[in-house]
């Protein structure tokens, strides 16, 4: 008898620690090869438990995934999290090998031919990584979908948002990359109005994507200021951008975010004190 009371302290022991182990964040490491990319692409998964309803877990796919220590994604997910402020996310970073290759506009290459494989990325994104997120969590289908980058990987969340909104509901760019040009800023026949690739390709769309849009720039990003009106370029472009999907009226007014920081830098440390912000306006209660 005190065998089998003995042989029980370890199960009992263990049935006692699950329920708390279940509420904690868990980080994890994977990979997906991708026939688009031709290589391996290494993702980083971090997640909340699972709820007993798999259709109410979220998704968060987030360029370059290999800094996410410096956005502080997972203590500030935890946090969040240990405060019920969220609902069920798992949040898969996507790190990337070679960001000047496969971050842009799908299709079109700066005037530097970079962004080349941009098309690639999208492909991948669409009809590799979707499917084996959903395979790995056992999700049917996921509450909702956001897709989000900063800098040029900002650039590469929005343009794979507005072109595959069919898997996609919410899209957040912190300082993106929209001065993205397909000629140089220092030619004599440049233009704002048709050279910026990605707000020249959403200007001409024809696509109605039902998305939300979340939006940060700060006043301190750089010193740039092409037309001269006192507004950093990293302001402009973002608002440039804002303006053009407010006049093709695809989404309510209340629908886009603009979060402008006057003391903001183009730097992770800017970036991690508005992700908070984001990760409630993406998957809060």
């Amino acid at each position: 008898m005190k065998q089998t009371v003995k042989a029980l302290i370890p199960l009992l022991a263990v049935i006692i620690l699950l329920p708390g182990c279940a509420k904690k964040i868990k980080q994890q490491e994977d990979e997906i090869y991708s026939r688009h990319l031709q290589t391996h692409v290494k993702l980083t998964i971090i997640s909340t438990p699972l709820p007993d309803d798999k259709g109410e877990m979220n998704l968060l796919l987030l360029n370059d995934g290999q800094d996410m220590e410096q956005l502080k994604v997972k203590e500030t997910l935890a946090d969040l999290y240990k405060k019920n402020l969220l609902q069920p996310v798992i949040i898969v970073g996507i790190n990337a090998a070679n960001r000047n290759d496969i971050y842009g506009v799908a299709g079109q290459p700066d005037y530097q031919n970079r962004g080349s494989k941009a098309d690639k990325y999208a492909a991948f994104i669409d009809n590799e990584l979707y499917a084996f997120v959903k395979k790995r969590a056992g999700v049917r289908k996921f509450k909702s979908v956001t897709i989000a980058g900063s800098s040029l990987g900002g650039l590469s969340a929005f343009d794979i948002a507005w072109n595959h909104a069919d898997k996609i509901d919410k899209v957040a760019v912190l300082s993106g990359s929209f001065w993205w040009r397909d000629k140089d800023a220092a030619a004599p026949d440049y233009s704002d109005d048709t050279n910026r690739i990605l707000l020249a390709s959403v200007k001409s769309s024809r696509k109605k994507p039902h998305l939300k849009y979340w939006f940060y720039a700060g006043d301190k990003e750089e010193t740039s200021d092409r037309d001269k009106d006192g507004v950093t370029d990293a302001v402009d472009d973002t608002k440039d951008l804002i303006t053009i999907i407010q006049k093709k009226n695809v989404c309510p007014p209340g629908d886009i975010v603009f979060h402008e920081s006057k003391e903001g830098k183009h730097d992770y440390d800017s970036w991690s004190k508005v992700f908070p912000e984001f990760l409630l306006w993406a998957v809060g209660k």
